[in-house]
């Protein structure tokens, strides 16, 4: 029997035809989903703290999307890194976030933290000569530019009525820092947690100031502006996720230790003082944040350390933050 273009194959050409289309499409539809599903956020972290929180917590488990992660020592790095689009969300101070914002960086506060401001210190050698706030003057002061370390110091200063120009400023990272400190080529370093815990129990130094009533002690939760335009769904799940963890980990700070011990090697004692005095928890950026950042900003920029005044809310993406309850 001959096959041929009779009336009743159509038909069936057309089905087939059909059914290969809807295939097609099927398959079409579920790689496109499937794409869809494998959004990669490039997370900065300092001192692994951020992912031995989601770890410990279980706030990692079922993620909808990859965190590839990236540890700093501090924030500057991790703002060069978003700046330069190598990654999409970091974790950093406020005022290292708007010394780099300050000069044009593609980047917003979209969340943040909270800690005790006590926890940002100036320290000095166990056997310094300097014993009080009163004998920084001439001497040769270390810090991160731009950053908490600078402000400190230069608040400091002010407060004990010291002229700025009366000492020196040494722009140190925390790594470099510490070792100029040991070695005496520097007077006194200006750092935050856990250096601070590792410094006073491992080095035996001591703190003649800290951060009480001179800074926010805000750290950010910052991300690029073309995450947030392009990764907005995968940006806004983990702020909420860390949001949480950080609430658990007030009630588990122990544990919370331990994880990061084994994963940054850090010792677990220095871990557990420095989240213990830390008492770190989940801000709302809301307009009295806005605001209490704002007036250090003023402060910034009074003693040049940022180039010029900025208006804060254009810094801000609150919108992540607006409907997650949380305390200031």
């Amino acid at each position: 029997m001959s096959i041929n273009s009779s009336s009743h194959d159509h038909p069936i050409i057309r089905r087939l035809a059909a059914s290969l289309l809807a295939a097609a499409i099927t398959l079409s539809t579920a790689a496109a989903s499937l794409a869809a599903e494998t959004v990669v956020l490039r997370v900065g972290d300092q001192k692994g703290g951020n992912r031995s929180l989601l770890d410990i917590s279980g706030y990692a488990k079922d993620l909808p999307y990859k965190i590839e992660w990236s540890e700093f020592p501090a924030a500057a790095p991790i703002l060069e890194a978003l700046n330069a689009g190598a990654l999409d969300v970091g974790y950093t101070g406020d005022l290292s976030f708007l010394s780099v914002y300050a000069a044009g960086a593609p980047i917003k506060a979209i969340g943040g933290t909270r800690s005790d401001a006590k926890t940002q210190a100036i320290l000095v050698r166990r056997d310094s000569p300097i014993k009080s706030v009163a004998d920084l003057r001439g001497k040769r002061l270390a810090g991160t530019r731009g950053g908490w370390g600078q402000f400190l110091i230069d608040a400091t200063l002010e407060k004990a009525q010291i002229k700025l120009e009366d000492a020196t400023f040494a722009p140190l990272g925390p790594v470099d820092a510490k070792i100029a400190l040991v070695a005496g080529s520097i007077d006194a370093w200006a750092v935050w947690e856990p250096y601070v815990s590792f410094a006073t129990l491992k080095d035996k130094a001591c703190v003649i100031a800290d951060g009480d009533g001179l800074t926010p002690t805000i750290t950010f939760i910052v991300a690029s502006d073309d995450a947030i335009a392009t990764k907005r769904a995968a940006v806004q799940d983990l702020v909420q996720r860390l949001n949480k963890a950080r609430l658990w980990s007030l009630d588990h700070l122990g544990e919370y230790a331990k994880s990061t011990a084994e994963l940054t090697k850090l010792p677990e004692d220095v871990l557990l003082s420095a989240y213990t005095a830390q008492r770190t928890s989940p801000i709302v950026i809301d307009e009295n944040v806005v605001k209490e950042i704002q007036e250090a900003s003023d402060r910034s920029t009074r003693y040049g350390i940022l180039p010029k005044r900025l208006d804060v809310s254009k810094a801000v993406d609150r919108s992540f933050t607006a409907a997650v309850a949380g305390s200031n």
